[in-house]
């Protein structure tokens, strides 16, 4: 009986155009790299899909500190954080990242978590008790809205970037605790939270500003920090998730706050409690990668990531402008995620199938992900694309339309 509910359920997502499946990566996470797809074929693609946004994760520096790392430390933490599992490497990327913050956070300090998903569990779950009420920005991450599920809390979902409706939502509430949840970074949309607008209602309503920046870190900011430093905010009111697996180039989560907050987090928190805590080579790795984000590399990669985003941007609104009639839309997007709207499953994943055979791989993205009738392509710049890779793709777009 369960075999053929599951068999039925797997038909229908299918006849949606909504089947998922993993490909085999056989080289590192690169500009190109070699892919085994689902026909078992392995191919040499130019990836326009990862978040590597700084192209670290194939640094040599980092990757000698990996080797390095797991020298001295071996291979797994063996434990929890709270048993054993905390290495003197975990100890001193937590102190790093609190510094980091501290312009931004008084008294900041950070805890780290094997994951954004579970960091995301498990500060919304801790924090979102019975006296709480959480208010969830509509296009939030999936590890933000499972967090509300988890959570004992009210929760009340505001319109996309719509601080008016955030702040009659909040208005209206009478609960003790007020939480405001976002993304920093959209990572469908690539657009940005308007924080100072939301820091602002915060305040107003006697709220805290819970904030995912998975896809600021490293990428936006004058040295890296991410969307705080871009805004140049501070409050205590702040409590920011980070994530390390995609500007950092490695793996790993850390949520920063006021150090009664993550104090708290430490006590309360189970995905960090009960979870054995991340290998400690990644972390004495990290400690290379984060020094190189707030370094000239970093300072040197964001300008070439910039200097790649407006020339795809530039070629794409140049396409639609030759081909009136074609029904493409590219988001507003001042970061490294440009997607471009298609409209249909069957459409989106037909023009990703003809960039791949063309040697792109540029993945389609559809509901549940997106709206109904928003899928697009998810083009994510690395700054160790070249022009030519940009061109490439702009010319295979090009073709297709």
């Amino acid at each position: 009986m369960l075999l053929d509910h599951l068999q039925a359920k797997l038909d229908a997502i299918r006849a949606q155009d909504l089947t998922r499946f993993t490909r085999i990566a056989e080289t590192g996470t690169a500009p190109r790299q070699t892919v085994r797809g689902a026909d078992g074929v392995a191919r040499e693609l130019t990836m326009f899909c990862s978040n590597d946004y700084l192209g670290l994760a194939a640094h040599p520096a980092v990757t000698a500190a990996l080797v390095e790392g797991a020298q001295v430390y071996g291979g797994g933490s063996g434990a929890s954080p709270l048993v054993s599992g905390h290495s003197r490497a975990h100890h001193d990327v937590e102190a790093l990242l609190g510094r980091w913050f501290e312009p931004h956070i008084p008294e900041a300090r950070a805890i780290g978590f094997c994951t954004g998903y579970m960091a995301n569990l498990a500060v919304v779950a801790a924090l979102g008790d019975a006296d709480a009420e959480i208010f969830s920005e509509t296009l939030n991450h999936a590890s933000l809205i499972d967090g509300t599920r988890l959570a004992k809390a009210k929760v009340s979902r505001y319109a996309h970037c719509d601080v008016e409706d955030l702040r009659a939502r909040l208005a209206a509430s009478t609960a003790r605790i007020k939480l405001i949840v976002t993304d920093a970074v959209f990572s469908m949309d690539g657009d940005i939270a308007p924080l100072p607008a939301l820091l602002q209602a915060a305040e107003d309503f006697d709220a805290w500003l819970i904030v995912d920046d998975a896809h600021g870190l490293g990428v936006l900011g004058e040295t890296g920090v991410g969307t705080l430093e871009h805004f140049r905010l501070r409050s205590e009111r702040l409590i920011l998730m980070g994530t390390l697996g995609k500007a950092a180039g490695l793996a790993g989560a850390f949520v920063v706050a006021h150090r009664t907050i993550t104090d708290y987090l430490l006590q309360a928190a189970r995905n960090y409690i009960f979870s054995t805590a991340s290998p400690p080579a990644v972390e004495h790795a990290l400690l290379t990668s984060l020094a190189l984000i707030r370094g000239e590399v970093g300072a040197q990669r964001r300008a070439s990531l910039r200097a790649l985003q407006a020339r795809l941007r530039a070629g794409i609104g140049a396409l639609l402008d030759r081909h009136p009639t074609l029904t493409w839309k590219l988001a507003d997007s001042q970061t490294p995620i440009q997607p471009l709207i298609v409209g249909g499953n069957a459409e989106v994943m037909a023009l990703a199938a003809a960039l791949e055979r063309e040697g792109l791989r540029v993945p389609g993205i559809r509901p549940p992900t997106v709206p109904k009738g928003e899928a697009r392509l998810r083009i994510t710049l690395c700054a160790t694309h070249t022009e030519a890779d940009v061109d490439r793709l702009l010319a295979a777009l090009e073709a297709c339309a």
